[in-house]
């Protein structure tokens, strides 16, 4: 498996600050993204174990393996969380992906959407959203944009489309695994 530099995640609000910085992903190679992520130019990044940098300052290490995707031009994007009940995914409704060198960024919008490894469905933070819309000023063309973006996310969900597999998201973490023990 083929060595390569680390990419940095960074979250950002609508004013501009900073909201949360993954320090260590590993981008999956297009030539070992599933055709089917590869059709949608997918980023896949997995990472486990990384330090992670809150907008207040604090830092602390995450304790279970992740697999993010975004999808360009997408207003979300999905970080499946491997947990020993299974996976999680958790959804940022968000701008999309901007790649510059080794730094993927994007704006959190607030609101979450969570597929629990039951099936089950929920929406968080709604009320942060309306109270981030007004403080943050977003536009109506902002506002529509997270509006499709929840709802093509949402459908995404309920059809079990990609990248909602997890044999995938396991596959992929398989190779993170391989390209960091040589194993």
């Amino acid at each position: 498996m083929e060595r390569s530099t680390d990419y940095i995640i960074k979250s950002f609000k609508h004013d501009g600050h900073l909201h949360r910085m993954w320090y260590s992903n590993w981008l999956i190679p297009e030539k070992f993204l599933h055709p089917e992520h590869a059709s949608e130019s997918m980023f896949v990044l997995v990472n486990s174990k990384t330090k992670i940098l809150e907008a207040d300052g604090r830092e602390w290490v995450s304790k279970i393996p992740v697999v993010s995707f975004f999808i360009p031009g997408e207003w979300y994007n999905i970080v499946a969380l491997l947990e020993s009940t299974g996976i999680r995914y958790y959804c940022n409704i968000a701008s999309p992906v901007y790649k510059s060198g080794q730094v993927m960024t994007y704006i959190d919008y607030d609101l979450d959407v969570i597929l629990n490894p039951s099936g089950e469905i929920n929406l968080l933070d709604q009320h942060e959203y309306e109270r981030h819309k007004i403080n943050y000023h977003y536009s109506a063309a902002v506002v529509a944009k997270v509006q499709a973006g929840l709802k093509a996310l949402l459908h995404r969900m309920e059809n079990k489309s990609a990248p909602f597999q997890d044999d995938l998201v396991w596959s992929y973490y398989e190779m993170w695994k391989i390209k960091e023990t040589g194993v």
